[in-house]
């Protein structure tokens, strides 16, 4: 009776404790008060106090309080009930109720074992679990703990046959009882696996279910029994059956339709591969399975596909290196040495020769029953059948054994009765005993004689083994009387050599493991080699998660030495720039615990260590490569992470003290470089030793050395970037500096090297020269003054040369700045002064707009402070705070238009100089116009490609420079960008074209399709090219983008993977501009489309889809379909209605866009004979009524059979209204504006390019009125033809500034007065 009322009481107290009631609002402020029962009473304190005493009482033997011993139901269900109102607590998770849940647990533990509670904790479990999601944890507890410590294994099986039980449909319906299901077998199994083991089948009809959070809790239970118990070599025949068909389980689930199933099954082998308890022959099958979910569509699974791999690599158990190209050498090795065991183990192998009486005896049964049937045959007919024996006795016996050892026994039979007859005398065909009944019957021979007769001939007088006769050994044969029988075919000899035959067998044993050991090991780097190929395009996806595992596998792979993980550790390279702060880190964080930690006894060995394996990323690695390497190695010298003997070590490396190779010498000045960036002294405090080693005497011997150690000195030069604060004077050097001299002669002595090289090297020396000389413009121009002259000198040779042959060659002077040179003076000295020539010019006009520019408004500003430091200052000041106080800020203004109108002046100083003075008769840069325009405009005369590139280059460079000479050799560039027949020339053309519009857009905008033709270039170098270039014109809206960027969408389709690539990027960059696709669409869908110049129909379909993707919004899919639905008007062909319609099939639209459809019904309704059409709207339909609300589909169903009226009787059964569309009027002045645009865009198309005659420079465009003040036009994204007619008809195609200004100098106020 105490124990009823402790229990009810229990149970009141905690209904009472969390019984819902009206919740009040508190005030803000107001603490949260606790509640208390009658007379202070603490429930929760006390809670525990019951729960121990129930325990102590159940604990005692109470059974005698009942008859028989047996402890009612009602007793036991009292103090359960209690038990599992406890358990509905909410709060019993909580680290407070830990008591409280300990105490119930052991409480019902209890119950269980001795008062006969099992099956209804187990049903009671199962309804908690479904009413109660956050029980999943306690059961799981409490279930553990009844197996483990009172013994009860039997009530696992309860519970899962509860769970097994369920229905698949009603658990498809359930939510968080499904979850919590899942919950608690995944902890359970855990927890006690091997409780679980024998109860598992009850769960399998779950794995057909249609719940996938049911089919990962049984899968994961199998995977946890795989890791935890049925793993190791000791485990028996039964559990080795087991964990295969759960292995096979789990692999059949990685190809689950659920993302879901599929990610938790890698996650689950991750598990049992950490837990080594993956048997080594799945490795293949389970490893192949994993490479092929890197390209699952789903980002949860390729991430826990590269952990998986990553797992595999760590846990692998063939070798700590892992690479294909050095496994197969000792494979074939190996294997070579397996087939010549086996070789020779077969020669030597003994066999077992069979007596012949046991093959008689074997074959006597079958060959009776053949000696009968032949007796029983006639003897005219067996006299028909037998053939003249026309050899001697001993052949045909021979014969006879062959045949009775081949199994031929009707033949033997035959022609022992034959020989029977033809050799009566012969002992091998008279058998004693038999000559009574030869005499009295002798044309008929008995079985038994003739069976005898055989035996004579197979076994031989005596049971003994004989060898098989041949022609060598007939005697032999002879003497024994019988027949070797050791195989079918012919008896291998006994093996008559020594040797220890178990010994040879367990070599070759030992062999065969060896060459399976090393095939495994060498397929599994394969396989890891091609999931790098694949693992390595992730490193540029945008999730972050998945980049970071990317990056975490290749520093794994790296680790054990995978050849191709190199790879992989330079593609992440680029992630330094990362906008994500996460990848950036995670990028750094990989080469710090690739390279930062190496292994070796001293520091010394360490730093050798590191500066050879940075040195390795150097080696063939591109600028920009070697720029993101820059600012990793800058992050460890800031941190002070790499050792000062890292830095010693590369100085003796590039001196020579240590014995290097050129490559190791040139990345070890560059690594001094990078470290410059942090600590500009490193470099500068050891200028001298970088000249004389580097740019010295021996410098012609590698001018790659030369060009990397002007990149390390140039580390020392300011970087350009204006500085926060008071400006100080620009660092450079004094102008008799041994550098500029060292840079003179290398440029100079280099000039008529054939070095390929020297080209790269003269670009960076003079970059050098102009960053750090004070003068530089001199001594460019002493260098191009030594370079022509050894030029002319070297042509003055030739000439002297040639005069002595043929007198009449005529003599040239390049200082006069004849556009001829003679046909005799080799092209490569030609094009390294063109290039010097180019390069000079280019940098000119860099440093008069950096350097120079910078310089001026330093001084200026230097004045203006040193000014008001003289007593200006305290005047300004009080006119200043008297004016401000008053609230007049006209004097700040003043002030602001006084300092722009001073920039403006050096803006305007700067670029008078470029326009008149850089290319005036006077300078030395213009005595080479000419001779560039020479061989540009004789292609044939100096088809050199070298020397044509080079002057392409050089001629690009000096339009940078004017944009008055850049507008009167636009022509000559633009024909050798179209009709160049070298890919490099059009190449570099368009790279120069690239520049030029963004110096001088208003120039180049007339010429702008032409560069738009390059995207159809014949050569892949040149569309890869173009598409760069296209790029960042138009993602920097330097070009207008209208219909032509269809160019850039055909490229979708290119043949070329990374043409491909680079257009895909283009679009999704070109997406992020608010309405940029939306406004193209309609004009790429013409133009490709157009029967005369479109694509084909799949490659449409194919780009389509792609572009339609990125149409996200309702109200641009709303106006799509009317403007598409629009242009099945102006559409001409079948073909154009077909594109339409299957535009239009493409857009995700609701009611709103089918009723632009049904507005616009007239423009298409008769197009909907064609089949394709019809079939495109139908499909349209489809996608609308998915999903769609019932007046919805009410109206898509409405619309359908209007469209299929349309198709099956066509537009005269229709009503009046609905039938005729709507005439198409077209005025005569838009036609003929049209007519004009399209003669105007043909000027230089890819019909024309045959004659000379027809590229027609175009020309720039005036407007009808002119403006007082014209602001530069502001680029923006046209679609449709309504926006070119309205450009047609105000006639404004460009607007070219009178005035140019250097881009970077121009002011507001100066854009404003233009």
């Amino acid at each position: 009776m105490s124990c009823f009322l402790l229990s009810k009481l229990a149970e009141s107290f905690e209904n009472d404790a969390f019984k819902p009631g009206i919740v009040t609002a508190t005030s803000k402020g107001s603490k949260k008060v606790k509640s208390k029962g009658i007379a202070g009473f603490d429930w929760e304190s006390e809670r525990e106090g019951v729960l121990q005493a129930l325990i102590q009482l159940l604990q005692l033997d109470i059974r005698r309080l009942w008859n028989m011993s047996l402890v009612e139901e009602e007793f036991t269900s009292c103090v359960t009930c209690c038990c599992y109102k406890l358990l509905e607590n909410p709060a019993i998770n909580q680290v407070k109720s830990k008591g409280t849940r300990d105490g119930v647990i052991h409480l019902l533990g209890v119950l269980v074992k001795k008062y006969n509670h099992l099956l209804g904790a187990s049903v009671k479990i199962i309804q908690l679990l479904q009413h109660f999601e956050h029980l999943a944890p306690v059961c799981v507890q409490a279930v553990s703990l009844w197996v483990s410590e009172y013994g009860v294994r039997s009530i696992v099986g309860e519970v899962m046959r509860e769970i097994g039980q369920k229905s698949p449909e009603e658990l498809s319906r359930e939510g968080s009882g499904v979850r919590a299901y899942a919950a608690f077998l995944t902890e359970l199994a855990a927890c006690i696996p091997a409780a679980m083991l024998p109860s598992i089948s009850v769960l399998l009809d779950h794995l057909d279910g249609e719940s996938y959070t049911m089919r990962m809790a049984v899968l994961e239970v199998m995977g946890e029994m795989v890791s935890q118990v049925l793993s190791g070599e000791e485990l028996e025949e039964s559990g080795r059956d087991a964990r295969d068909q759960f292995l096979d389980t789990l692999q059949e689930h990685l190809h689950d339709t659920n993302s879901f199933v599929r990610s938790r099954m890698l996650q689950t082998f991750t598990r049992i591969v950490n837990k080594k308890a993956l048997p080594l022959a799945r490795f293949r099958d389970v490893l192949t399975l994993t490479v092929g979910r890197l390209v699952d569509k789903s980002v949860n699974v390729c991430k826990n596909a590269i952990q998986l791999l990553a797992a595999f690599m760590a846990n692998n158990p063939f070798t700590w290196k892992l690479s294909s190209v050095d496994l197969k050498a000792p494979l074939q090795k190996e294997v070579d040495k397996l087939k010549e065991m086996k070789d020779k183990a077969k020669e030597q192998a003994p066999v077992a020769v069979i007596e012949a009486w046991e093959l008689w005896e074997a074959m006597e049964p079958e060959l009776l029953q053949t000696v009968q049937s032949e007796l029983q045959k006639g003897r005219e007919e067996r006299e028909g059948e037998e053939e003249r024996v026309e050899e001697t006795a001993l052949a045909a016996a021979e014969n006879i054994a062959h045949l009775l050892r081949n199994n031929k026994y009707r033949q033997a039979v035959s022609l022992t009765l034959a020989c029977m007859k033809t050799f009566p005398e012969d002992d091998l065909f008279v058998v004693s005993g038999g000559e009574e009944e030869e005499e009295d019957e002798e044309d008929k021979p008995t079985e038994e004689v003739v069976m005898a007769v055989m035996a004579l001939i197979f076994k031989g007088p005596e049971k003994s083994s004989f060898k098989a006769p041949s022609a060598a050994t007939g005697s032999q044969s002879s003497e024994s009387g019988g027949v070797e029988t050791g195989s079918p075919q012919e008896p291998p000899l006994p093996s008559s050599e020594p040797g220890d035959p178990s010994a040879a067998a367990e070599l070759l044993s030992k062999q065969e493991m060896l060459v399976q050991y090393l095939r495994d090991t060498h397929d599994f780097a394969v396989k890891i080699e091609e999931a790098i190929a694949v693992i390595s395009t992730m490193l540029y996806w945008k999730t972050t998660s998945v980049v970071q595992e990317a990056i975490d596998f290749f520093v794994t792979v790296s680790e054990f030495g995978v050849s191709q993980a190199l790879v992989g550790v330079r593609r992440m390279l680029p992630l330094v720039w990362s906008k994500d702060a996460g990848v950036k880190e995670a990028v750094v964080e990989a080469y710090r615990r690739l390279y930062l930690n190496p292994a070796g006894d001293s520091q010394r060995a360490k730093a050798q260590s590191l500066v050879q394996n940075l040195s390795m990323l150097m080696v063939d690695a591109s600028l920009g490569t070697i720029e993101c390497l820059e600012e990793i190695i800058f992050d460890f010298f800031q941190k002070k992470e790499l050792p000062p003997a890292v830095l010693q070590l590369l100085w003796e490396r590039f001196t020579g003290k240590l014995s290097s190779s050129s490559l190791e010498r040139r990345a070890a000045v560059l690594l001094l470089g990078m470290a410059a960036r942090a600590e500009r002294e490193i470099v500068f405090s050891n200028l001298d030793t970088l000249v004389s080693v580097g740019l010295g005497e021996k410098v012609q011997e590698d001018f790659q050395l030369a060009r990397d150690t002007c990149i390390t000195i140039g580390k020392i030069a300011d970087s350009g970037k204006p500085k926060p604060g008071k400006s100080s004077k620009p660092f450079r050097l004094p102008q008799d500096h041994q550098l500029f001299t060292c840079l003179t002669d290398a440029i100079t002595t280099g000039l008529l090297s054939q070095d390929l090289y020297w080209l790269s090297f003269s670009e960076h020396a003079v970059s050098l020269l102009y960053r750090l000389s004070e003068s530089p413009d001199r001594t460019c121009a002493h260098i191009l003054r030594r370079c022509s002259a050894l030029l002319l000198e070297e042509l003055s040779k030739e000439g002297e040369a040639s005069s002595q042959s043929d007198n009449s060659l005529e003599e040239k002077d390049l200082s006069q700045s004849q556009p001829s040179v003679s046909g005799s003076l080799p092209s490569y000295l030609l094009s390294h002064l063109l290039s010097l020539v180019g390069c000079v010019g280019f940098h000119q006009v860099e440093h008069l707009e950096r350097s120079v520019s910078a310089e001026l408004r330093r001084r200026r500003v230097e004045k203006e402070e040193q000014e008001e430091e003289r007593g200006g200052r305290g005047k300004a000041g009080a006119a200043t705070r008297r004016k401000s106080k008053a609230g007049d800020d006209t004097l700040d203004e003043e002030m602001g238009l006084v300092g722009a109108s001073a920039e403006d002046t050096e803006a305007e100083l700067i670029r008078r100089i470029c326009e008149t003075e850089l290319l005036s008769g006077e300078q030395m840069l213009s005595s080479f116009v000419p001779l560039i325009l020479q061989v540009c405009n004789n292609p044939g005369k100096y088809s050199d490609p070298q020397l044509t590139t080079t002057a392409c280059l050089a001629l690009s460079k000096y339009m940078m420079i004017s944009s008055e000479f850049c507008d009167s050799h636009l022509r000559l560039l633009f024909t050798m960008l179209e009709k160049s027949a070298l890919p490099s020339v059009r190449s570099n053309t368009i790279i120069a074209l690239g520049d030029l519009t963004i110096r001088f857009p208003n120039l180049i905008e007339p010429w702008t399709p032409h560069l738009y033709a390059r995207l159809r270039d014949d050569a892949p170098s040149v569309r890869k090219t173009a598409v760069i270039v296209m790029t960042h014109l138009i993602l920097k809206d330097m070009v207008k983008v209208k219909g032509q960027v269809s160019e850039m969408a055909v490229l979708l389709m290119d043949s070329e993977q990374e043409i491909m690539a680079l257009a895909f990027n283009f679009f999704n960059e070109l997406a992020a501009k608010d309405n940029a696709i939306y406004n193209l669409l309609p004009d790429i869908i013409s133009r490709l489309s157009d029967p005369e110049n479109g694509i084909e129909e799949e490659p449409f379909h194919t780009i389509m889809k792609q572009l339609f993707s990125y149409i996200t919004k309702d109200k641009q899919t709303e106006s799509l379909v009317e403007k598409l639905c629009q242009r099945f008007r102006t559409a001409r062909t079948e073909r154009q209605w077909r594109d339409l319609a299957y535009c239009l099939s493409l857009l995700s639209f609701a009611e709103r866009g089918l009723r632009k459809m049904q507005e616009n019904f007239e423009c298409f309704g008769d197009k909907l004979g064609e089949e394709a059409v019809y079939q495109s709207f139908i499909t349209t339909m489809g996608k609308i009524r998915r999903g769609a609300k019932p007046e919805v589909k009410a109206l898509v169903d409405e619309f359908e059979h209007k469209l299929t009226a349309c198709h099956t009787r066509g537009m005269e059964n229709l009503e009046p209204g609905e039938s005729q569309p709507a005439p198409i009027s077209t005025p005569a002045s838009k036609l003929d504006k049209r007519g004009a645009r399209g003669a105007r865009s043909q000027a230089l198309s890819t019909q024309n390019r045959n004659d000379d005659s027809d590229f027609v420079t175009p020309r720039p465009r005036r407007t009808r009125k002119p403006a007082p003040r014209r602001q530069r036009a502001a680029i923006t994204f046209s679609s449709d033809e309504e926006d070119e007619e309205s450009a047609g008809e105000l006639e404004v195609e460009s607007e070219t500034p009178k005035v140019q200004t250097p881009i970077q100098r121009s002011s507001r106020r100066t854009r404003t007065k233009q």
